[in-house]
């Protein structure tokens, strides 16, 4: 049978029916609201103006009468529209009525019912549950949508969570708060003023404690007054009122009288100063007729006298006129009374203190016309200060004045003035004394400063002092000296420096770097040397391989120690010195700073060992090593060491990371003249910007540790002798590299510690020459801002940009915890 989609009349009644009566009960119950609400109402107005109520009530009776037609016409219009509806489909509506009574169910529909009705069994449920847990059990991805809906319910639900918590301790604390009011307040009422309890916690607590303040004032007043009027019975003492206008007016009759004195009689009454917690500990606060200084103008010293009349001064009296009579009328005096023999022993008296102003005006003179004999510890000490010279250690010997004064041979003095070099710098006139005397030497020096020569000139003149025989026999026991270099530039440096010297004196030298063949080296190790110089990786190599070995080495020099440490050679520099014989080392006791025993042993072939160590700066990795190595060592500042030569001007720039190039390439066009040096932080910056500097039309070439050994002295000999103007380097040029005349060195990226700055901008300002370092700063540079700026600062010939001034990088030291003082403390009350 098929069942008819319209819906019986019946039905539909029934439904109309059910909706009126709905209706009805929501309507009852809003009658009943507003009845309430009018009783209510009643209740709380007591007004006498019944016209007034007579009318409302009439007009709620009539709102509630046009409300009624209003729902009888909507029920009737909806009637309407129903029976219309029926009126459209009678004989359908009748039909599917018809069907829906006749239709019967099927049997096998009514056993499915049956069944559905019937429990489920224990393994259908197993079966049910084990299914549940499987879709649980696997993973269900969710969309972006579906996960930011999650967590917005969960950071919702902890929201919720915080403030009910929140609500929860405020509850609580309001609970606490009332609590101690309403018990406050019970206990302070007087007994039967409030009847109720509820009349009782309406009292607010302020107006409780207004109340209470203003009883307590009110009674001590009535007390007082009760005891003025007892003492004014009794006749004892007067009202205190009387006696506090009494006072008064005292303190303002003294007032007004030190007005007075301080207006006419310009008495000037000093406030004693009070000295607050945070205010300085010592105040030096003195007014100025305190001043008992001489003034040194003679327009305040000899002041002007009034011309009057007489001879031009007051009264007509010359006061200068009259000490000059009275001093010689005494001098007459004393003349007449002097016997001859007094007069004679006056004049001896006078002669001998001539004599002895001109032997001290003799003494006084500068050391520059005195000799070397007639020095005398003053002089010694105005030398130090002029060529900034301290030293420490025992007892050092007195700095070289000339080359003449350091008891040369006549071949190396010979080398010296052939080579130009007409006065020793302070390194040298200080170390070369410290180093013939045999002793151990730790010299700091900024770069530049001629250090070479400080350490090779002892060097030589002892391995001269050796007969060729001996230095043939000895070939096969290994070199007399080594000296250390980080890099193999500095190496190869200090190897030209003492061929200038050694091909004369016939003495051999070997280079063992890195870079260049190992077995060529060997080969000349074995042909036989006096002096190694070396980097450390490669004289390890060379030791371990028996190329080399050093039974009579005796003398040990470190170059740019704190390099060498920094580069990571500490470990290499160690194992180096346990390959040097042991048995020539000195003792360390007082016997290493006797003068002439140290001398007695170093006119001899198996003499002390002697380990000198140069440095620009001085960090405590250094120290260390020197502790380790060095037996009673003398120590020689030069200048202000670790700190950059005072002769180079310092110029910094702020800038954007891709605003450096524009900036360079206007420095390079305004007119300066070569070799430049600029100096980058990576090997890949390093050929990129020196091709960009080639595109500019700058004849530039590099290096960087990326190079091979012939391609860095191919570079470095371009620079040296024209062929290139500028020098793009990293790092590994700036340690001990000395190229003449280098009139600018360019900080392209700023190097990440101060030490490495000092030495970059040594390679400009040496020998004596003024230079120029020009540094590109970056927001990235902020950990090297404030030591920059400590430096440049300290540098008589630069001036800080009050960019860098300000940085607030610049302000203190990066890790420094900064604490706010007492007076800056802002309290919140």
């Amino acid at each position: 049978m098929k069942r008819s989609d319209s819906v019986s009349p019946e039905r539909e009644t029934k439904v109309v029916k059910t909706e009126e009566k709905d209706r009805d009960r929501v309507e009852k119950r809003r009658e009943k609201k507003r009845s309430r609400s009018r009783d209510r109402d009643k209740k709380r107005s007591r007004s006498p103006d019944r016209k007034e109520r007579k009318r409302s009530r009439s007009r709620e009776r009539k709102r509630s009468r046009s409300r009624d037609r209003d729902r009888k016409r909507s029920r009737s219009r909806e009637r309407r529209d129903k029976k219309r509806a029926r009126s459209r489909s009678p004989h359908r509506s009748s039909k599917s009525s018809r069907d829906k009574k006749d239709v019967k169910k099927d049997p096998e529909d009514e056993e499915q019912d049956k069944a559905k009705k019937e429990p489920l069994s224990l393994e259908e449920l197993l079966a049910r549950r084990k299914a549940e847990e499987e879709a649980l059990s696997k993973p269900k991805f969710l969309s972006k949508e579906d996960r930011a809906a999650l967590a917005l319910k969960r950071r919702q639900e902890q929201v919720a969570q915080q403030r009910q918590v929140q609500e929860e301790e405020r509850k609580k604390r309001m609970d606490f708060i009332h609590q101690g009011q309403k018990s406050m307040v019970t206990d302070r009422m007087p007994p039967g003023r409030y009847q109720s309890l509820e009349q009782r916690h309406a009292v607010s607590a302020d107006d409780s404690y207004e109340r209470e303040r203003r009883e307590r004032r009110e009674r001590r007043e009535r007390g007082e007054r009760g005891e003025r009027g007892e003492r004014g019975e009794r006749g004892d003492e007067e009202p205190e009122g009387g006696e506090r206008s009494k006072v008064r007016e005292e303190k303002d009759k003294e007032k007004e009288i030190n007005a007075i004195k301080e207006r006419y009689l310009g008495i000037i009454k000093k406030k004693r100063r009070v000295r607050r917690l945070n205010d300085r500990k010592f105040v030096f606060d003195w007014a100025a007729d305190e001043d008992t200084s001489v003034d040194y103008n003679p327009i305040y010293k000899e002041k002007h006298c009034v011309q009057m009349f007489g001879r031009g001064h007051i009264a007509g009296i010359d006061l200068k006129a009259q000490i000059k009579d009275q001093s010689k009328f005494y001098g007459e005096l004393m003349e007449q009374r002097r016997t001859k023999e007094e007069k004679d022993q006056e004049i001896k008296r006078l002669n001998k203190v001539k004599e002895k102003e001109q032997k001290q005006k003799w003494d006084d003179r500068h050391w520059t016309q005195k000799s070397q004999e007639e020095m005398i510890e003053r002089d010694w000490r105005i030398f130090r200060e002029d060529y900034s010279i301290t030293t420490k250690g025992g007892r050092i010997p007195n700095p070289l004045r000339t080359w003449k004064e350091a008891s040369l041979t006549d071949e190396i003095d010979n080398i010296i003035k052939d080579l130009g070099y007409k006065e020793p710098t302070p390194i040298q006139r200080q170390a070369i004394p410290i180093g013939l005397q045999n002793r151990d030497i730790i010299g700091v020096a900024e770069t530049g400063s001629g250090k070479t020569l400080a350490f090779l000139i002892p060097l030589l003149i002892w391995i001269e002092s050796l007969p060729k025989i001996v230095r043939n026999e000895d070939a096969d026991q290994g070199p007399y000296a080594i000296i250390l270099a980080p890099t193999r530039e500095l190496a190869q440096q200090i190897e030209e420096e003492t061929l200038k010297f050694g091909r004369k004196l016939g003495i051999r030298t070997v280079a063992v770097i890195g870079g260049l063949s190992r077995e060529d080296q060997g080969f000349k190790l074995r042909m036989g040397c006096e002096i190694v110089i070396a980097t450390p990786g490669r004289l390890i190599d060379v030791l371990e391989n028996r190329y080399l070995v050093l039974n009579q080495c005796t003398y040990l020099v470190m170059d740019e120690a704190d390099r060498m440490i920094d580069m990571g050679f500490e470990p290499d520099v160690q194992k180096i010195l346990e390959y040097l014989p042991v048995t020539n080392q000195k003792p360390d006791t007082e016997e290493a700073e006797d003068v002439e025993k140290l001398k007695a042993n170093f006119a001899t072939k198996r003499k002390y060992r002697q380990t000198v160590m140069f440095t620009a700066t001085m960090p405590p990795q250094v120290e260390r090593l020197a502790r380790s190595y060095l037996r009673r060592p003398a120590v020689v500042y030069i200048g202000s060491y670790g700190k950059p030569t005072e002769r180079t001007q310092q110029v910094v720039y702020l800038v954007k990371e891709g605003e450096k190039k524009n900036k360079l390439k206007h420095i390079l066009n305004s007119g300066i003249e070569p070799p430049i040096i600029i100096f980058v932080n990576q090997k890949k910056g390093c050929d990129v910007l020196a091709r960009s500097l080639e595109k500019m039309g700058f004849n530039a070439c590099t290096l960087h540790g990326g190079k091979g050994q012939e391609q860095r002295e191919f570079a470095l000999n371009n620079l040296k002798q024209g062929a290139k103007d500028i020098l793009v380097a990293t790092d590994v040029a700036g340690r001990g590299i000395d190229i003449q005349d280098v009139s600018m060195v360019i900080n392209y990226d700023m190097s990440k510690n101060i030490e490495d700055y000092t030495h970059r901008i040594g390679r400009t300002g040496r020998a004596g020459k003024s230079g120029k370092a020009v540094t590109f700063l970056t927001s990235s540079d902020g950990p090297v801002m404030y030591d920059l700026k400590q430096t440049i600062m300290d540098s008589p010939v630069s001036t800080c940009p009050p960019e860098l001034a300000n940085h607030p990088d610049a302000q203190h030291k990066p890790g420094t915890v900064l604490t706010k003082k007492r007076r800056e403390e802002t309290i919140f009350a």
